[in-house]
């Protein structure tokens, strides 16, 4: 309801001014604010069943959103594009949009329009789109970056849209001149043939682990050609770990697309990535992706829009963000709408392959409408041509030939190769220094799925310059003249930390080729360079480093990075970082959202809130029933709990169009919404997915600083630990099976101090399971039986980490991953075990 009364507060003022004839006459201009304003009273209203008295006219009891939209009607009656769609048995006034996505009233409601413009607050800025004197804006080039939750299709798309420039490259040249009309005018440019032939799928995902994860886990970026400009496309990450690398590239776009599943509406990282975007004072454009699942419906489409305007709105988005444009698309089948339903579904039925291959056939443009919103949306880069070279570094990449690469986005003034330029940054005291001079050996920039040299770049352009031996990410590249660099946007602070070590078991150097102190913290130090959401302290000795981070997956991928590298190490459990103001312990809380089958959401409840988690929401979306189980109406409507601090921007709802699961008879799937401390969410995952026998579906995000919640209940049993030295035999195992579960094989080699099992009881077990079967020279009735254990429990890396606990260690080695006591000695954990009692 809050959404609803802001606007109708706004619609009250003007109604109350239709008499005032001190209005006067106002431009046409502000028409197009008032038919923005009116379709998103309309959005607001769209998931609202009723409205309180107070908010319009304290002597009606109720007054529904028909009665409301019909004043708005009456009083800007001549509003041209203006069309009813049902809803709840009712109709909702919805302002249509062109394909130009521009509103437009006629002339005759240019003073009504502008009434209720100015009623509402909102003025054209006379301001907006100005540039400072001596700058202008560079046309021929768009910069955007494409933000969304975790696999919601980022990387997909981006394939879709290097073959789309491609193909109108292809389609533009083979036409040839023309003249006049059309826009595909004018070649395509260079680059498009580049991509024609793309060698795999998810090609932006280059690095061997996100091709593994199927996850994006650095930023990187390609630029095509579309109609005579070059567009620059950023793929980022959609994990909440990876949110560093979504804000160290938001400074080098203009504009941002961002892409969300309709099937299951915003999610904790897309509020993340779309507070970013909106706080670089970007103008997104929403692309509702994976349109051509059967079990989209139109209301589902009505509510997932409304979910979106809800999350701008909670972040005080401006009215030119609000007004944004929205595409529906299948970033797999290729194709995308700028209407709903899409021409391409009700071509072929719905079958998305065939109606993939009917729009084809019919000269369908594809993904174009996306690469024309961004011709349309994006404003060009404002740029300096005539002051001196800078460039801020947002990006390093490696080539076999010219070594490091710097990838950035120029600020102002031209680079040529062979030119001299420095590398400025600050000290810990803020004082501007040039870290090092050299040569631009290389000017490199990639388009589409290749790289080409250029011999000089301008401002506004994204490219890459090699020839810079220290220069890291957040320094400036700049002119010899220059000697301040520019400025860096704050990166939010790292919210864990673990202890990385040298490998000091038994076991160690029988794989690895890095295990030194040194080397390990020198491959700490470049991670850090090159990532700047990490940071890296000193640890408890000169062979121990502090490494601080946004979450365990983020720490996982290093580790295995390293692990893969050949390096030998031990880490410690992760710790939460904790602050302090005003006296008081604060700590990192999460918002934490599980969908799973509504049979074990009670079992999810209960582990969170041992972990100190707070319940905010909770909804049921049956398979046969679009109905929820909460107060809410519809899956769009909003959950006062959700909004209960007023800190930060309110948290998202859980509360989307529709339950993740594809399948039409799948159960019933209730959605979750919870706050945590981060510090009860370690290695929750593996206990979840225990306790719902592997179908619940978590998402997690930073939300902000509270007082600390109090100490957390023991959340594991003991372990198993090793006291003796050896191969692992059958016969030992076969005994201590019934004791626990066991994390070890027969023919593996253990050690003193080596956790080798779960215990079943709440204390640890120290057990000797190199023990063989005594020989003796009596023969035996009969033979001896055969040894059947249970298949080990095998942890990941992720699971192996969020497991371990105060006093253990992981060890992580080439070619295995075990857990140990920090001591290894079994005397000295019994003598610390008795100090601790006394």
């Amino acid at each position: 309801m809050t959404r609803a009364r802001l606007f109708l507060s706004a619609a009250r003022g003007f109604l109350a001014r239709r008499g005032d004839p001190t209005a006067g006459s106002h431009s046409a201009g502000a028409a197009v604010t008032a038919d923005s304003f009116l379709c998103h009273v309309s959005r607001a209203l769209s998931s609202c069943s009723w409205i309180r008295s107070a908010d319009l006219d304290p002597s009606r009891p109720e007054i529904g959103p028909d009665d409301l939209n019909r004043s708005l009607l009456r009083n800007t009656s001549t509003c041209s594009l203006v069309s009813s769609v049902p809803h709840n048995g009712g109709s909702i006034c919805r302002a249509a949009r062109p394909r130009s996505y521009r509103y437009s009233t006629n002339a005759a409601s240019a003073t009504d329009a502008a009434g209720l413009a100015e009623a509402a607050g909102l003025h054209d800025d006379p301001n907006e789109g100005s540039i400072s004197e001596g700058s202008t804006r560079n046309e021929a080039i768009r910069n955007v970056a494409i933000i969304a939750h975790v696999d919601h299709g980022k990387t997909t798309l981006m394939d879709r849209l290097i073959r789309a420039s491609s193909s109108t490259a292809a389609t533009t040249a083979g036409g040839g001149g023309g003249g006049g009309g059309g826009g595909g005018g004018g070649g395509a440019g260079g680059g498009g043939s580049a991509a024609a032939d793309l060698p795999c799928d998810r090609v932006m995902d280059s690095i061997a682990l996100e091709r593994e994860r199927g996850i994006t886990i650095a930023s990187k970026y390609t630029s095509v050609t579309f109609r005579g400009t070059t567009l620059n496309l950023v793929d980022t990450p959609g994990h909440a770990d990876f949110g560093g690398e979504v804000e160290r590239v938001m400074g080098m776009v203009d504009g941002a697309l961002l892409l969300v599943d309709v099937a299951e509406g915003p999610l904790a990282q897309t509020k993340f990535v779309l507070g970013k975007a909106l706080q670089r004072d970007l103008k997104p454009i929403v692309v509702l992706n994976k349109c051509d699942r059967p079990s989209v419906t139109t209301q589902m489409v009505h509510q997932v829009e409304s979910a979106i305007f809800d999350l701008f709105a909670s972040f005080d988005a401006t009215e030119e963000q609000l007004d944004f444009p929205v595409l529906y698309a299948s970033a797999r089948h290729g194709w995308a709408s700028s209407s709903w339903p899409p021409p391409q579904l009700s071509m072929a039925g719905s079958d998305p392959v065939s109606a993939a291959a009917a729009a084809a056939a019919k000269g369908e443009s594809g993904v174009v409408p996306i690469l024309e919103a961004i011709l349309d949306r994006v404003p060009p880069p404002v740029v300096d041509p005539t002051a001196p070279f800078q460039m801020l570094v947002s990006l390093i990449d490696r080539d076999p030939f010219l070594g490091r690469l710097l990838i950035g986005r120029i600020a102002s003034g031209v680079v040529r190769v062979n030119d001299r330029v420095r590398a400025l940054t600050r000290d810990s005291e803020g004082e501007a220094f040039s870290l090092e001079e050299s040569k631009v050996v290389k000017l490199v920039k990639r388009r589409g799925v290749k790289s080409e040299d250029m011999s000089e770049a301008a401002a506004g352009d994204i490219v890459a310059v090699a020839g810079m031996t220290h220069a890291h990410v957040s320094h400036t590249l700049a002119d010899l003249s220059v000697s301040t660099p520019l400025p860096v946007a704050a990166i939010d602070p790292p919210t864990i930390a673990m202890t990385f070590s040298v490998n000091d078991s038994p076991l160690a150097g029988r794989h690895g080729t890095q295990m030194t102190g040194p080397k390990i913290g020198a491959r700490l130090k470049a991670e850090v360079a090159t990532n700047v959401s990490l940071g890296l302290e000193g640890g408890p000795s000169a062979d121990a480093f502090k490494v601080l981070a946004r979450g365990e997956l983020q720490l996982g991928v290093l580790i295995e990075s390293m692990r893969r590298e050949g390096f030998e190490l031990s880490i410690s459990p992760p710790s939460v970082l904790y602050r302090e103001e005003r006296g008081k312990k604060l700590e990192p809380i999460e918002e934490l959202m599980v969908e799973v089958d509504e049979e074990y959401a009670g079992a999810v409840i209960d582990t969170i809130s041992l972990r100190k988690g707070e319940l905010l929401d909770m909804i049921t979306e049956s398979s046969s029933s679009s109905s929820s189980s909460s107060d809410s109406s519809s899956f769009g409507a909003d959950s006062s709990s959700s909004s209960a601090t007023s800190s930060p921007p309110p948290s998202t709802s859980p509360s989307s169009p529709a339950s993740s699961s594809s399948s039409p008879s799948s159960l019933s799937r209730t959605r979750l919404l919870f706050t945590c401390p981060s510090r009860g969410l370690l290695g929750v995952r593996g206990v979840l997915n225990t306790a719902t026998r592997g179908t619940a579906v978590l998402h997690r995000s930073f939300l902000r600083y509270e007082p600390w919640r109090g100490r957390l209940e023991r959340g594991r049993k003991g372990v198993i630990v090793s006291m003796a030295t050896g191969t692992i035999t059958a016969h030992a195992l076969s005994s201590l099976e019934a004791r626990g579960t066991l994390f070890v094989s027969p023919g593996d080699e253990t050690y003193d101090g080596h956790i080798i099992g779960e215990n079943a009881r709440d204390e640890d077990m120290e057990v000797n399971p190199v023990r063989t079967k005594e020989l003796t020279n009596i023969r035996a009735a009969s033979k001896d039986e055969n040894i059947r254990l249970t298949p080990p429990r095998q942890m990941s890396l992720e699971e192996a980490m969020g497991y371990v606990q105060t006093g253990e260690l992981v060890e992580v080695t080439p070619a295995a991953i075990r857990l140990r006591k920090k001591e290894l000695s079994s005397s000295k954990r019994k003598t610390t075990r008795r100090n601790q009692k006394e």
